[in-house]
């Protein structure tokens, strides 16, 4: 059986926070920017994805540079990262930047 190994990648992103309800998953069926993140991510890289925040937001805040970071078996380019998740994306929210950052990040 072979291993499979993690990389952790780090992405800067920019929403508009109008219409959702933050950052921050719910516990129930909210819309929130992380959600439409960890959707996006997951179709981009075959499984589900968790991501992790420096900070979060309130209702109807916007982010100009914000930075999350996930960790993935899948093997993307950078490109593939930003494109790829941008277009499962609603055009208020984007990835600007993917970076592979250390295990300690």
């Amino acid at each position: 059986m072979q291993a499979t190994c993690s990389r952790k990648i780090a992405l800067g992103i920019e929403y508009c926070g109008k219409d959702y309800h933050g950052w921050q998953n719910q516990t129930n069926e909210i819309d929130t920017i992380q959600a439409r993140i960890e959707h996006a991510l997951g179709r981009v890289a075959d499984h589900q994805v968790s991501v992790i925040c420096a900070g979060r937001t309130d209702t109807g805040v916007h982010a100009s540079v914000q930075v999350i970071h996930f960790e993935s078996t899948s093997n993307r380019k950078s490109k593939a990262w930003i494109f790829g998740t941008n277009a499962h994306l609603p055009e208020d929210i984007s990835v600007q930047w993917s970076r592979s950052v250390a295990a300690d990040f």
